[in-house]
């Protein structure tokens, strides 16, 4: 195959051979996928007119259509100068397809539309909803089906298969002149697009080597040939090697050794044979209880072959333990989605931090016209959403994630008649799921997460002569209580002006309707530790800014504790943080505050610690607090680690072997990357820690470090360990890749595979480093 700078126009018969040829391709696709003939998939590859909705005044037709990838669709643009990149996205950046009039613009601007017309596709970042209407009922059933099937499945394939459809995927963007052949120049150009620089001659070598036919262009086996080689694992075939036979063969017994000796299975006996079962491809070796190389592989790409403990995926810690016992997800100023100034509010920000495991939602509340409450951050020019629509959002996605109770932590700045427009939309919308009197009778300490099981709670203030939200209700109307303002504290001068006009009232009035949604988290403001002869009641809470709660964390670590024993404590972003940035959770975890509420919409690495805390116990979010920060006579403080049961020193040994198929993050097609790995370290004080590789040179691929880390770890039931994978750069700062952060306690030992997530915590297809763990008692 030539390379000419002009393609020539191609005749008809060129042109029906073209489209045969993509046709096969796409059947192929789909066979892999699992949907052989399957009809939503080859309506979807026909593609169809859908309308695409912005607002109420922006409705206009577009053609969708599904690539011969089975990866990615296609969307007509009519913008001038757009790239054809631009017109293109991929299915695994689908969080979601919603039927009907599920998302705030098909609330908005598609009422008049049947809602058996109406889909929105949800995407994982912080990419808008794209709104759609079909033609017809069947088309939008179609869509829906398809993609929920494409979705599915390409979930539900193995790393290998997802390895062989992205480099398939690349080999077809690579033959520029679509005859199925790979010239020495398509093959370099194959090489960069998947992320590794290859001198001329090493190209040329291995051109030669695979080129059996001597036809200066590699076809059909050839190009097989070059993608084993390509894929091969040789760190993987010297481990199989030291456990299989001549033949090739790791009998069930060797398994059982490896598993035992490496990975310190514990059930390596009963494991063993399991694998052999699930993973192993060739049924010869199945059929004499052993594995190949393939299978060997695949089950190291596999859950069981995973750095995070697979028995900590599912719910395993006792959920019967007060409520206060529990560190539990919780969001900050939930209805945000970008800055706290001038960011849109939105009831899909709601969403996205309920299916993220967040147990604890934020709702700041002002009167809005027609007597309907409207939530936003008072003072500034966010925009404002309807209260009512948060609470039906809330209650269609509270326990899709987990069925553990979740918190509405409510900051009421209403008239007395809008509260009682909010406590009965919370009545009559969430109906049985509002918890509104005491769970068998409990009034001297909170029930457990397992009692309120599909229960949401209201936190917010409580009418003071109804002194035991637990005992029942009074006939008092409304009253003055203490206000909570957190969008006051904010460090910027327009909302400081904002205040001072506004005549901000140090009291509020409270309705009674209101007050009587509050029974197990009565806000009160802090007045320093309890008093032991005279006790605070177990049900009220107080908020802390960071830096309040930091500095009590600091000064007085242990008396922090003793309180978060029976206490819930929430800490929220200090006023300053005006562009939604974070602060670190893990201090405030190492004194038992359980409700630390983070800007979920914001990246970084705090957010990656965080959701790396709450993938444990079964991503329920809620995370048993150890004994020492459960115990009313614990001596343990943070800042000042002595001797105590906190539980053994361990000493985490660590090898950085290698990284697969790493993504470009400069999508420019000569960009390749030099990865390097940071592990962190993020727990007390003493084990913070960081230590990084050397640089991998234009290899995003398959790069190899080999290299060796030691850590000492003195309070392991605190510690989280961080993964970061960044792209060096010599004058820049370094680019983010991927990341993937676990606590210490759920590290599984031996040769592991960790599967990197994106900056927004989403697992990449097929992106992982290949790392050898090994931890030990300290003497």
């Amino acid at each position: 195959m030539q390379c000419i700078r002009r393609q020539p126009k191609r005749s008809a018969s060129q042109e029906n051979m073209l489209l045969e040829q993509s046709r096969r391709v796409a059947a192929l696709n789909g066979i892999r996928l699992g949907l052989k003939d399957d009809k939503d998939l080859k309506f979807l590859l026909k593609g169809s007119q859908l309308l695409k909705v912005k607002s109420s005044s922006w409705r206009k037709e577009r053609f969708y259509k599904l690539q011969e990838d089975c990866k990615t669709i296609w969307q007509e643009s009519k913008k001038v100068l757009r790239s054809p990149e631009s017109q293109i996205f991929s299915i695994e950046d689908i969080r979601d397809v919603r039927s009907g009039h599920k998302t705030e613009g098909m609330e908005k601007y598609a009422k008049d539309v049947p809602e058996y017309r109406c889909f929105s596709i949800i995407f994982k970042d912080q990419r808008k909803n794209l709104d759609l209407i079909a033609s017809s009922e069947d088309d939008a059933n179609h869509w829906i089906s398809g993609l929920g099937k494409i979705i599915a499945h390409s979930n539900s394939m193995n790393q290998k298969q997802k390895l062989q459809h992205w480099i398939h995927t690349c080999l077809r963007k690579a033959d520029k002149n679509k005859d199925n052949k790979m010239s020495l120049k398509e093959l370099k150009d194959f090489l960069k697009e998947v992320n590794i620089e290859v001198d001329d001659y090493h190209a040329k070598k291995i051109f030669q080597h695979c080129d059996k036919s001597k036809t200066e262009a590699l076809e059909d086996d050839e190009i097989e040939e070059f993608y084993k080689i390509l894929t091969e694992r040789k760190e993987i075939d010297n481990i199989f090697q030291m456990y299989s036979d001549s033949e090739g063969f790791m009998s069930c017994q060797n398994l059982v050794r490896f598993l035992y000796e490496m990975q310190q299975e514990e059930d390596a006996v009963v494991a063993a044979p399991a694998l052999i079962k699930r993973y192993e491809p060739n049924e010869r070796a199945k059929r004499g209880n052993a594995m190949t190389k393939d299978g060997f592989l695949m089950y190291l790409l596999s859950e069981e072959g995973n750095i995070f403990n697979s028995s900590h995926r599912k719910v395993y810690q006792d959920m019967t333990q007060p409520l206060s016992h529990y560190l539990v997800s919780s969001s900050h100023n939930t209805y945000l989605m970008e800055d706290q100034i001038t960011g849109p509010s939105s009831t899909e920000a709601y969403i996205r931090a309920l299916t993220k495991g967040c147990r604890c939602v934020e709702l700041d509340c002002w009167d809005g016209p027609n007597s309907e409450p409207v939530i936003y951050h008072g003072y500034t020019l966010t925009s404002k959403i309807l209260f009512s629509d948060v609470i039906k959002a809330i209650k269609n996605y509270a326990f899709k994630t987990s069925p553990y109770p979740v918190i509405i932590s409510l900051e009421n700045h209403c008239s007395v008649d809008q509260q009682r427009v909010m406590a009965q939309h919370m009545t009559t919308i969430l109906q049985d799921m509002l918890l509104v009197a005491p769970v068998d009778g409990n009034k001297s300490q909170f029930p457990s997460p397992e009692q309120l099981k599909g229960k949401i709670l209201v936190k917010g203030k409580k009418l003071s002569r109804q002194e035991d939200p637990t005992n029942g209700n009074n006939n008092l109307e409304a009253e003055d209580v203490s206000d909570e303002d957190e969008a006051a504290e904010i460090e910027d001068e327009s909302v400081k002006t904002e205040v001072q006009q506004k005549g901000k009232s140090d009291t509020l009035k409270l309705a009674k309707e209101l007050s009587d949604t509050v029974v197990y988290c009565k806000s009160v403001h802090f007045e320093g530790f309890d008093d032991p002869s005279h006790p605070r009641a177990f049900y009220e809470m107080s908020s802390f800014s960071e830096s309040k709660a930091l500095k009590l964390a600091q000064e007085s670590g242990t008396s922090f504790i003793h309180h978060n024993v029976r206490h819930l404590s929430r800490i929220y972003p200090a006023g300053w943080r005006t562009d939604s940035s974070n602060y670190n959770p893990v201090d405030l975890w190492n004194v038992g505050c359980q409700i630390v509420a983070l800007n979920f919409q914001t990246a970084g690495t705090e957010m990656d610690v965080y959701q790396g805390r709450f993938q444990d116990n079964g991503f329920s979010g809620y995370v048993l607090k150890p004994e020492f920060l459960r115990d009313e006579q614990t001596k343990f403080n943070p800042k000042s680690i002595t001797e105590g049961t906190w539980g053994t020193k361990k000493k985490l040994l660590l090898k950085i072997i290698s990284g697969q198929q790493l993504p470009k993050v400069n999508k420019s097609k000569n960009s390749i990357v030099d990865p390097k790995v940071t592990i962190e370290i993020h727990g007390v004080q003493q084990d913070n820690n960081k230590k990084q590789t050397k640089v991998i040179e234009n290899n995003g691929f398959n790069p190899k470090w080999d290299e060796e880390f030691t850590f000492d770890i003195e309070i392991p039931a605190l510690a989280l360990v961080r993964f970061v994978v960044e792209d060096f750069d010599m004058s820049t700062k370094n680019d983010f890749i991927g990341q993937y952060t676990l606590p210490f306690t759920s590290l599984k030992q031996g040769y592991r595979h960790i599967h990197l997530l994106t900056k927004n915590g989403d697992p990449y297809s097929s992106s992982t480093l290949f790392v050898y763990i090994n931890i030990q008692d300290c003497d």
